[in-house]
């Protein structure tokens, strides 16, 4: 029998998992270094971290909501081509290219890595046995969907909220220090320097993407209603809103009130390792290891449940399980190049495929104020795809000065978000023609008459 809705506990659940889904190791170890580069400016930074790192990801997910919870009819939106190209690259970009391999590396550098003997350091030997485990572990919990919120809404997450109250609760009633001076470009543009930053999470690409499994497990407690689906989904997208903020800005502070005590560090793993310990001494380790090790874990089987559910639904004739099964050993190859591989390969590739992302949420909500019109879709993401494009290619080295001297004059091109105006009036641009179209269009047909 189809229900209408759900009592709040499982909507509350069904949150929860969402949370937990985003709260990854990554998710935990930017915030940290934002607050100890950001210091005095930390509220400022996190203002920005926010908007992509928490506001995005919820558009995103009530934008997927609204469309089904399906990425790829949201991209088809474009044309039936785009939709498939561009759904096939965000799966795989933030499943077993990066953001699967990452949930391992990551879990792998901070949990495991300082419990290691001197003599297996430099070896790979443990990431490759750890990997082995820790993929085992996500493919036999992906492998029945129906089970996601049991098992992770109503269990792991719990358990990750509980070691992260630990975690935190010290630092706020005894801070380790005060903030320090901003540095590098948080002395600038603290809030353009977060809202970058924000990318990192991967978060509004994982929006898109996790969509699938939370309509999934709604349908799954008997609701079928597409209205109230889209309801139970923007509720839950809320709760892990909700949390999120307050995660961030926990962790944000520890790293802003951290330089006196454990001085300036290279990255968020090592303030997080360094904080623990000195508020918790050795016993640090242990409560951080848990804190990634869960969140880690939680997210590696939300990409994987995703992905595969994805490409099932592209590739029916191959199951479900299998899916999940090559995920996890292909991420599971991917994840033993290291994080620091990962990372300098991930970032240019996000980098280029987060503003067309972002400007389809942002196009999808107006979808209905343009009547849907194509043309306003390609002309406001053709010109943030070329932006975006220079900017990934910036990253890795490969500049042109006539591109860059080009745009330079672009408002905010120099914090790296130069594709907003661009972005904007293509939109408009594309609208004023489709309004053209259609009329030359009527008048032809009266002509015709």
């Amino acid at each position: 029998m189809s229900k209408k809705s759900l009592p709040f506990k499982d909507t509350f659940a069904i949150g929860l998992m969402l949370f937990a889904l985003f709260l990854g190791a990554g998710n935990m170890i930017f915030p940290p270094f934002l607050g100890q580069e950001a210091g005095a400016n930390m509220w400022k930074g996190i203002l920005g971290f926010l908007i992509t790192g928490v506001g995005l990801p919820l558009l995103g997910v009530i934008a997927i909501a609204k469309t089904g919870g399906d990425l790829q009819l949201l991209a088809s939106r474009v044309s039936l081509k785009f939709g498939v190209v561009f759904t096939v690259i965000m799966y795989l970009a933030i499943g077993p290219f990066f953001g699967i391999p990452r949930t391992g590396t990551v879990a792998f550098e901070i949990a495991i890595s300082p419990f290691l003997n001197e003599g297996l350091e430099g070896s790979s030997l443990p990431l490759a046995l750890f990997t082995i485990i820790f993929f085992s572990l996500t493919a036999w919990l992906s492998m029945n969907p129906t089970k996601l919120v049991d098992r992770i809404g109503k269990i792991l997450t719990p358990a990750l909220l509980i070691i992260l109250a630990i975690l935190v609760s010290k630092s706020l009633i005894s801070p380790m220090g005060e903030p320090l001076p901003a540095s590098k470009e948080y002395a600038t543009g603290p809030v353009f320097k977060g809202f970058i930053e924000g990318y990192l999470t991967m978060d509004t690409i994982a929006a898109l993407v996790f969509g699938i499994v939370v309509i999934t497990a709604i349908k799954d407690l008997g609701v079928k209603s597409e209205k109230s689906i889209t309801k139970i989904c923007i509720q839950a997208g809320f709760i892990a809103a909700a949390g999120l903020t307050l995660v961030y800005l926990a962790l944000a502070y520890i790293g802003a009130t951290s330089p006196q005590a454990i001085g300036m560090q290279e990255n968020g793993g090592a303030i997080l390792s360094a904080s623990t310990t000195y508020l918790y001494g050795t016993i640090g380790k242990t409560i951080l290891a848990l804190a990634i090790l869960f969140a880690c874990i939680t997210t590696s089987v939300g990409l994987v449940s995703s992905c595969a559910q994805y490409f099932h639904k592209l590739m029916p004739n191959v199951s479900y399980r299998l899916i999940v099964i090559v995920l996890s050993i292909f991420s599971m190859f991917i994840a033993n190049i290291g994080l620091t591989q990962l990372i300098k390969v991930s970032l240019p590739v996000l980098i280029m495929i987060y503003p067309i992302a972002i400007v389809l949420i942002f196009l999808s909500f107006a979808h209905s104020l343009f009547n849907g019109y194509s043309i306003v879709y390609y002309c406001s993401l053709i010109p943030t795809g070329v932006l975006s494009v220079m900017d990934g290619l910036n990253v890795l080295g490969i500049q042109s000065d006539f591109l860059s001297s080009l745009f330079s004059k672009l408002p905010l091109f120099n914090e790296g978000i130069g594709w907003i105006v661009p972005a904007i009036i293509g939109a408009i641009i594309g609208y004023i023609l489709a309004i053209l179209f259609r009329l030359a269009g009527k008048a032809a047909e009266t002509t015709k008459a």
